[in-house]
């Protein structure tokens, strides 16, 4: 009885203790609050003010799960995120009781089905695509749905561990972002597209300068099958990108050739690129030192800017194996809101225009086009490979299947998935080896799905759709 008696007095202390504590808090928070200047909410509601601010940050959440509409989030709604995770889980991603997709609604996406559509027996392997068939050598790939640039340094390596040995799984590529190529892309295996960035990591001298001596190392490495130069990108047109100090790491710093512990910024541009003739000279350049495959990749401002381009690549005979279109609708790391939500055409509207102009100067089968920019579900996919392009690169697809929840905290260091942090205690929650059967299986399934719509329209392989099968509400059928 005595012992029970005094667990209960113990019980009570500790009870009394906590309270007594919890409210010493709260009265030095309300005299915080009371004394000082710089925040009116907090000086005229002490403590309770508080509440604003802890409520903003946790409706990103109570947003996705409560109150939004499947389909009416943005950047991305619950409809994409959960169609992501069933194809990651190979559930098969089939919905009931009809659509709930804005079927009228300006600029949606229809296909025109075929009367008599391609039989099961009739379907043929998707055709393969050769890039730089005229380098010593070129890349040749059945792929049409591969992991776009994710930058190694934004990205944690269990991250990009898992994406590059998903590609490898799914038989798609791996674009290595402006990073530079990590120990974690090389053990993950996959084919990999090394991204020159403005800054040039992975492959710069002392002064931040391009080390054609290290890109010839480089390119030595099978498992780096193309190059690709980046002028710019949806995220961030007109501005380089930013890595906090807190995210340099030792490894990090290594593979970027950079020093650790400082903030990482690169160029808003490449300093040996300010013009089409000098992107002519650089593209020459790295195809001799490398041997290999060398594209580009930007968003265009307007359609007209094309033209110098294209005149200087026929004008010298040199063209870029391929060029990665870029869409002015954000990207998977943190970057200027007045950039993400105004500047740069958006892919709807570069693709159709850039097509034209390679038909107009008889480049479409010399340049090949790829595309990257929020493009996730079938659908999507599917409108690009009609509109002529030959690959479609996603990064945040792949990054949902990791396990993202948009929480929105990429630029934080915080990420509580382990995605985009490089917290040992986060980024252990991150299996590679589990994450990279999900990253496979997405990009596995939803091919399907594409050649789902292929034979609806009458093709027998996703490259095979046309363009007058395709069409957006508003347009002329």
């Amino acid at each position: 009885m005595e012992f029970v008696i005094n667990t209960l007095l113990l019980m009570a202390a500790l009870f009394i203790t906590v309270i007594g504590t919890a409210m010493a808090f709260l009265v030095l928070v309300y005299w915080r609050d009371r004394l000082q200047t710089k925040n009116a909410i907090h000086r005229n509601y002490p403590v309770l003010g508080h509440m604003r601010y802890i409520l903003k940050e946790m409706g990103v959440f109570f947003r996705s799960y409560f109150f939004s509409a499947d389909r009416e989030e943005l950047p991305f709604n619950r409809f994409q995120r959960d169609f992501v995770n069933s194809m990651a889980d190979s559930r098969g991603g089939v919905i009931a009781f009809g659509s709930n997709y804005p079927l009228h609604s300006a600029g949606s996406i229809r296909f025109a089905n075929s009367f008599y559509p391609t039989l099961e027996e009739d379907v043929l392997h998707v055709k393969k695509v050769t890039f730089g068939p005229d380098t010593a050598k070129p890349y040749t790939t059945q792929s049409y749905f591969n992991v776009s640039g994710t930058s190694y340094g934004s990205m944690s390596g269990s991250a990009i561990q898992a994406l590059s040995a998903g590609a490898k799984l799914a038989g798609a590529w791996h674009n290595t972002g402006e990073g530079g190529f990590s120990p974690y892309h090389k053990k993950g295996g996959g084919d990999t597209v090394f991204q020159i960035g403005t800054a040039n990591y992975g492959v710069r001298d002392e002064h931040g300068d391009l080390d054609y001596d290290k890109l010839a190392a480089l390119a030595e490495d099978p498992q780096i099958v193309m190059f690709e130069i980046k002028l710019s990108q949806g995220a961030k047109p007109g501005k380089g990108g930013i890595l906090p100090a807190a995210k340099v790491t030792q490894t990090i710093a290594e593979t970027r050739g950079i020093p650790q512990g400082e903030d990482s910024i690169s160029p808003n541009r490449r300093k040996d690129v300010g013009n089409a003739e000098e992107l002519v000279a650089l593209i020459k350049r790295v195809r001799e030192t490398t041997q290999k495959p060398v594209g580009i990749k930007f968003v265009p401002g307007r359609t007209k800017d094309l033209d110098g381009m294209l005149e200087a690549f026929q004008a010298h005979k040199v063209f870029p194996s391929f060029i990665t279109l870029d869409g002015a609708d954000g990207g998977t790391g943190a970057a200027p809101a007045a950039l993400m939500d105004h500047v740069g055409m958006t892919l709807d509207e570069s693709l159709p225009a850039l097509m034209a102009k390679l038909d107009e100067t008889g480049l479409r089968d010399t340049i090949l086009v790829c595309t990257s920019g929020k493009l996730v579900t079938p659908a999507e996919i599917a409108w690009a490979l009609s509109e002529g392009a030959v690959a479609v690169n996603s990064a945040r697809g792949p990054m949902f299947a990791l396990g993202c929840i948009q929480a929105l905290q990429c630029d934080k260091n915080t990420c509580p998935t382990g995605i985009t942090t490089h917290q040992k205690r986060l980024e252990r929650g991150l299996d590679p080896e589990v994450k990279s059967h999900r990253v496979a299986n997405y990009l596995t399934n939803t091919k399907k799905q594409v050649g789902y719509i292929a034979h609806a329209t009458g093709a027998n392989c996703a490259r095979s759709m046309r363009r007058d099968r395709v069409f957006r509400i508003g347009e002329d059928s």
